[in-house]
């Protein structure tokens, strides 16, 4: 049953909320009345932090990584190891290998997953961004760090092909201490980071 408004303002603020993911109408209405009822800086400060967050966030123009400058801190900072890059579905999942405080080489992320039950295909992805990088020859080691989904699976093995011809390029993966199933954002930092660290060559889980 569609819900009455008493106001028309508020209508438009529970609307808006809702569209966020995980938030349904009457979450969004709690939020909403929350909101009216703290005092009006807090709101104010609150709607201002997301202006600032859509005008100032941009995407860096190396590994696709959150950024307020052209190239991300850690793309710019020259004590990371250029040589190894980490492939990652989404920005998220930076900041969980960030966490584990045990990779010091760079990032790249591809926006998503190969998906063809929702429309996603290796063209939308920044897959071949990562390619050009490999190319350029700096590389020496790609860590393919995707979900163990099927989609995560699909798109390791379509960058592993993409990157065969660079046979001075070692593609690793995670080891298995992340479940099959599991996405990475879920994982704790301990598990994230023994597999991080116990990676293997991807080739080898291939050859089974």
């Amino acid at each position: 049953m569609q819900q009455e408004f008493a106001s028309r303002l508020l209508e438009e603020a529970v609307t808006e909320l809702s569209r966020l993911p995980g938030i349904g109408r009457k979450t969004a209405l709690r939020l909403a009345l929350h909101i009216l009822r703290a005092d009006e800086s807090a709101g104010t400060a609150l709607g201002q932090a997301i202006i600032n967050m859509r005008k100032g966030v941009r995407y860096c123009g190396v590994c696709h990584n959150i950024s307020e400058t052209d190239v991300c801190p850690i793309c710019a900072d020259s004590r990371r190891d250029r040589s190894c890059v980490c492939v990652v579905e989404n920005v998220k999942d930076v900041m969980s290998f960030e966490n584990t405080g045990q990779y010091t080489g760079v990032y790249h992320v591809l926006g998503g997953v190969i998906s063809p039950m929702d429309g996603i295909g290796p063209d939308v992805l920044e897959i071949n961004s990562l390619v050009e990088r490999v190319a350029a020859g700096e590389v020496k080691e790609g860590i393919l760090a995707l979900s163990a989904t099927m989609e995560g699976e699909t798109t390791n093995y379509y960058i592993y092909r993409r990157l065969a011809p660079y046979t001075d390029v070692r593609i690793t993966q995670l080891a298995r201490g992340v479940s099959v199933g599991n996405e990475i954002e879920h994982t704790d930092e301990i598990t994230l980071g023994r597999s991080l660290l116990n990676r293997t060559l991807f080739a080898d889980s291939i050859k089974r």
